[in-house]
């Protein structure tokens, strides 16, 4: 729960919980210097800091010493009391307690008022007192072995390369912080500080990822924030890359899911540029500039530090802080309005980069689109004739009904939205898929014309990007009947075009059964007991109101209208999709097999199960 497994992550995440303490007496001014060892065989290690030490006088509570509460007890540290830290990166006083839990083996060494101390646990149980093994020390500090449990974890192995890594990373973060890594397993010593901070983290960013630079300077802001007690620092530069790349932390500890932090840059960002375009007029006319073409090619860096920040897990993947928005786009925003303002040559340069990605992704979005018409002219010279085609060319926008029968048809066919809305209508009841092969299915004609309109193929051969149509809508009449058709349908659909289903294009609609009438007002009933609730609170509200009730025999005594108001207009409609949960896939096959398939018996016990639930047939 607290380290986020037990594969290689969970263990190191073991070593950062003692090296973001490390981390918190020097980010607070306490510390200045880090060493983490990693011992040969690469299956211990040991951090130590030359902060305060922790404290080793008795708990005023629990009459132990404060080292053995902090390390045995959750929620004992440091980080719950604010005169000790004013910002922290660690489990909030939970990760001592855990890295011992976790561990077969651990030694606790403090530097203090002269002293040295030490205690030694096993599995987080002290195995000795908490004794003084030197009286004539010189400094400060808290320096921990650990040896991590391998009942627990699936292997013992630290990475050196990573550890590295994720060292000369917090010196980054801290510019004033230099960690050694003695590294004993290969021999190495690595010594990193880096008094440039985020600046030389986003260099070495861009260097690495190959890209070159849209405009020299760099934008770079620290912002304090005494009264919410945080501290803001951001650098950030364009580049000629085609993505944007953002390195998010949070008390230096790395938010790899961003958060809101992240959010509050990406705001500050848009509004920035998009204000400095507007007041110096250099949006082009005719093109439409996104928050993507704005933060193309962005690198940026952002550095947090919050007296009480709120992580989404306890793996600390995102942040969670909704103040934390508001304060990084206040900060940012005026900083980078006032930067391209101060930089003329490196804001033309970013104004150039925006609107040639804005110029490119509707150049992109022509040329395919262009594709997708063309491919759609050439479909449509096998498209069945009783299809009554949309004008739209793009699939993602457009909708099929497959509907019963040609006077629903018509009825549908005058009341679609003709930009992005199609009919198919079907005669008659379809053959029943599960009872045939493939090759009978695909000699039905109303199948076969199915198909055709989809144009995506079936079985083995489907392929979802020729779909051209991405909403598929099963429309029939409300009564018993009309189920059937839609169950034959979709059993078509399951055995044949699954893709379909699975990547939630089909639908199946739910037109009125009844229309109520009350006075002035009208009401839609979708089947017998939603009438009977409707009528149910109207009379609730004026019990001697005249209710008439019209039932349709089908969708084709509709007026057009009024089967656009009520089953064909997006925001007026009501729509199923079609959904097999992956703990339904095997009870769904099931039950096709069985109500569909050719042995008989399964829907006569079905029917001598279920006939007593059954108050009237709809026949």
């Amino acid at each position: 729960m607290y380290i986020g497994g037990t594969g290689k992550e969970g263990l190191h995440h073991l070593l950062w919980e003692l090296v973001d303490n490390a981390v918190d007496e020097a980010t607070n001014g306490h510390a200045s210097r880090i060493v983490v060892t990693l011992h040969p065989g690469g299956t211990s290690a040991t951090v130590t800091d030359n902060g305060r030490g922790i404290p080793v006088d008795n708990h005023p509570v629990k009459k132990l010493p404060a080292l053995q509460v902090i390390l045995t007890t959750l929620h004992s540290g440091g980080k719950f009391d604010g005169r000790q830290y004013q910002t922290a990166g660690g489990l909030h006083g939970v990760g001592a307690s855990v890295v011992n839990a976790l561990s077969e083996r651990l030694v606790a060494t403090v530097k203090r008022d002269g002293k040295r101390y030490e205690q030694q646990y096993r599995r987080g149980e002290p195995v000795t007192a908490l004794k003084v093994v030197s009286r004539s020390v010189r400094g400060s500090g808290t320096s921990i072995f650990f040896e991590p449990d391998t009942l627990i974890f699936e292997k013992v192995a630290f990475d050196s390369a990573w550890i590295a890594e994720q060292l000369e990373t917090k010196t980054y973060l801290n510019s004033h912080l230099r960690i050694v890594f003695d590294d004993r397993v290969t021999g190495s010593k690595h010594e990193f500080v880096h008094v440039g901070g985020i600046r030389e983290l986003l260099d070495r960013l861009i260097r690495e990822a190959d890209a070159a630079a849209a405009h020299a300077e760099q934008f770079f802001v620290v912002h304090e924030m005494a009264e919410e007690g945080a501290r803001l620092e951001v650098a950030l530069q364009w580049t000629e890359a085609t993505n944007e790349t953002v390195r998010s932390f949070v008390n230096g500890i790395p938010t790899h899911s961003g958060g809101t932090h992240v959010q509050g840059l990406r705001d500050a960002v848009r509004q920035a540029v998009r204000s400095f375009m507007k007041t110096h007029k250099l949006l082009p006319r005719n093109l439409n500039v996104s928050s993507d073409d704005i933060r193309e090619g962005l690198f940026a860096v952002v550095n947090m530090f919050m007296a009480e920040p709120q992580f989404q897990g306890q793996t600390k993947e995102k942040l969670n802080n909704q103040g934390a928005r508001s304060l990084v786009k206040a900060a940012v925003r005026m900083a980078l309005e006032q930067f391209l303002n101060a930089h003329p040559t490196a804001s033309d340069a970013i104004v150039a980069r925006v609107i040639q990605s804005a110029r490119a992704r509707k150049a992109s979005h022509a040329a395919a689109r262009q594709v997708r018409t063309a491919a759609r002219k050439r479909r449509r010279l096998n498209l069945p004739g009783k299809l009554a085609d949309c004008s739209s060319s793009d699939p993602v926008d457009t909708e099929l009904f497959i509907v019963e029968g040609d006077s629903a048809g018509g009825s549908a066919k005058q009341g679609r939205d003709r930009r992005f809305q199609a009919v198919l209508p079907l005669r008659g009841k379809v053959l029943n898929a599960e009872q045939a092969t493939l090759k009978r299915v695909l000699a039905n004609t109303e199948l076969s014309n199915v198909t055709q309109a989809l144009g995506c193929g079936v079985g083995e051969r489907l392929d979802l990007t020729k779909l051209r149509y991405h909403k598929v809508i099963l429309l029939m009449d409300a009564d018993s009947d009309g189920h059937h058709i839609a169950t034959l349908l979709l059993t078509f659909l399951y055995r044949h075009m699954r893709p379909l289903i699975d990547g939630g294009h089909v639908f199946v609609a739910e037109p009125p059964l009844y229309r109520l009438n009350a006075g002035k007002k009208t009401f839609w009933a979708r089947d017998d007991a939603h009438r009977k609730r409707i009528s149910r609170r109207l009379r609730k509200r004026r019990p001697n109101v005249n209710i008439e009730v019209q039932r349709f025999k089908g969708l084709g005594e509709m007026m057009p209208a009024t089967l656009r108001d009520t089953t064909l207009h997006p925001r007026k409609r009501r729509l199923l999709r079609v959904e097999i949960p992956p703990s339904k896939k095997k009870e769904t096959d099931r039950v096709i097999a069985g109500l569909m398939g050719r042995d008989a018996s399964v829907r006569y016990r079905f029917i001598m199960e279920n006939a007593v639930y059954v108050d009237d047939l709809d026949v």
